[in-house]
C-alpha cells in the first residue's frame, strides 16, 4: 500500500492562461518545505499536488504537518495510492481506514471520478465499495446525511485514491507568486499577523525591525527575530533587516516639536523602509496599522507618515477589531511572544499630548531642523541583516 499526500489546490484554479506559473511556484515551496522530511516527489495534476516519499526514510508525520501551512493549500489528505480496480479500491478501503472505521459509529463513501474510462460512475463506486465497507464492519452504520467518518475515493489519471476526511489548508496564494513587499515588523501583537496576511496572498517578505539600543534592549531584539522565526512556517526562509534607529530618535528628540514625535519618527521609517524596498525590488510595504487604535493611526497621521513612500502602503489589518487581531495571532503562534514584556522603538520618547490629526505642512516644517537625507543613509549604512531558515 502505497502512502502518499494529496494538496488541493485553492485560488489557483481560477487562474486563466498564468495558472502554470503559480502551480510552479506552488511545487517549489512545497518542495522546500519538505526537504528536512526527506526525498520527496512533487508533481500536480488536475488542480491536486502529489506528494510522494521516493524511499521508506521519509517523515510522512513530519511531512503532513509541514504542508498544512503552505499558502495556495486549500485542503491536505494523507492517502493510500491503489489499482483503478473496485475490488482492489474496496481492500485498500478497508486496510487504510481500518482503525478509524472501527471507532467511528457512522459513515458514508464519497467518490470523485476525474479518469472518464473508469467502467462505474461516482455513485455506483460509492454503493459497491461502501455496501462492502458496511459487511466488513457490521457495528458502523451508513449515514449519508451526517456521518462521524467520509471515506474518500478518488479515481485519477494514474491511480486510485483512498483517504479520511481532508484537512483544512493555509489557503491563499502560493508565497513569492505576486511579486516582494517590505513588512514593517514590531515586536508587538499586529505587525506579525499583518506580515502573516500579506504573505497569504502571495508575496515575498522582506521584514524591516527598527532597533534603538539601549533605549530597546537585546531582548526586544530577540523577540522580533523569535517572531520573524515563527513566521518562517508560513513565509518561507526571511531575511530581517535590522535598522540602528537611535541616533534618528535622539536629533528627532532634540530638535523637533514634542507633539509631532512619532509622525516624524514613523515617516522616517517610511523613507528607510523605501530605501530597502528599492534594493529588494519590493512593490509595496505592509504596517500593522490599524484606523484609530493609537493616535499615530489615524487618517490624518497615516496620510503624513505616507507622503514619504514612493510604493503603495498597504495595512491587512486597517478594520479589524483587536480581538480578530489577538485570535490570528493565536492561531499563528505569535501571540505568546509578543506579549513578552520587552518594548520596541515606538515607545521610546513617547509624546504626552501627541498631535492625532498633524497637517502635512505642519510636520514638514517640525523636522526641518533635522538632516533627513544624511540620517536616512547612515541608518541603511549601518543595516544589520539575519536570515531566518
Amino acid at each position: 500500500m502505497s502512502d502518499i499526500i494529496l494538496l488541493k489546490q485553492g485560488e489557483i484554479v481560477l487562474k486563466g492562461l498564468n495558472r502554470r506559473s503559480f502551480e510552479i511556484k506552488l511545487m517549489s515551496n512545497v518542495r522546500r518545505r519538505l526537504k528536512p522530511f526527506g526525498n520527496f516527489r512533487v508533481y500536480t495534476v488536475q488542480s491536486t499536488v502529489y506528494v510522494e516519499p521516493e524511499d521508506d526514510n521519509c517523515d510522512m508525520d513530519g511531512a503532513f504537518e509541514a504542508v498544512k501551512t503552505i499558502f495556495g493549500v486549500a485542503s491536505v489528505s494523507r492517502a493510500a495510492a491503489c489499482d483503478k480496480d473496485k475490488d482492489a479500491i474496496f481492500e485498500t478501503a478497508k486496510e487504510y481506514l481500518r482503525d478509524e472505521m472501527l471507532a467511528a459509529r457512522s459513515f458514508k463513501v464519497e467518490s470523485k471520478r476525474s479518469d472518464k474510462r473508469f467502467p462505474m460512475t461516482s455513485i455506483q463506486l460509492s454503493q459497491y465499495v461502501g455496501g462492502l465497507l458496511a459487511e466488513e464492519f457490521p457495528h458502523i452504520k451508513v449515514d449519508v446525511h451526517n456521518p462521524e467518518l467520509v471515506v474518500n475515493l478518488e479515481v485519477r489519471d494514474y491511480a486510485a485514491y483512498v483517504h479520511g476526511p481532508n484537512i483544512k489548508g493555509a489557503g491563499g496564494m502560493p508565497v513569492g507568486a505576486n511579486g516582494r513587499v517590505v513588512s514593517l515588523l514590531s515586536g508587538g501583537i499586529d505587525s506579525p499577523v499583518s506580515t502573516y496576511l500579506a504573505a497569504k496572498r502571495g508575496v515575498q517578505i522582506i521584514p524591516v525591525h527598527f532597533f534603538s539600543f539601549p533605549y530597546t534592549s537585546q531582548q526586544a531584539k530577540e523577540k522580533v527575530l523569535e517572531l520573524a522565526q515563527i513566521l518562517t512556517k508560513y513565509c518561507g526562509r526571511l531575511m530581517v533587516e535590522i535598522v540602528p534607529f537611535t541616533h534618528i530618535q535622539e536629533e528627532i528628540r532634540d530638535k523637533c516639536p514634542e507633539e509631532y514625535f512619532t509622525v516624524i519618527m514613523r515617516r522616517f521609517m517610511m523613507r528607510i523602509s523605501q530605501r530597502i524596498a528599492d534594493m529588494n525590488g519590493c512593490a509595496a510595504m505592509i504596517t500593522g496599522e490599524n484606523l484609530g487604535q493609537v493616535a499615530s493611526q489615524t487618517m490624518e497621521a497615516m496620510m503624513a507618515t505616507e507622503a514619504c513612500a514612493r510604493v503603495p502602503v498597504l495595512r491587512p489589518l486597517i478594520c479589524f477589531d483587536k480581538k480578530e487581531i489577538v485570535e490570528i495571532a493565536r492561531k499563528i503562534g505569535t501571540f505568546e511572544t509578543s506579549i513578552l514584556p520587552y518594548e520596541d522603538c515606538c515607545t521610546v520618547f513617547t509624546p504626552k499630548h501627541p498631535r492625532t490629526k498633524p497637517r502635512l505642512e505642519d510636520v514638514e516644517k517640525a523636522e526641518e531642523p533635522l538632516d533627513i537625507d544624511g540620517l536616512v543613509e547612515e541608518a541603511v549604512q549601518n543595516i544589520e541583516r539575519i536570515t531566518l531558515n
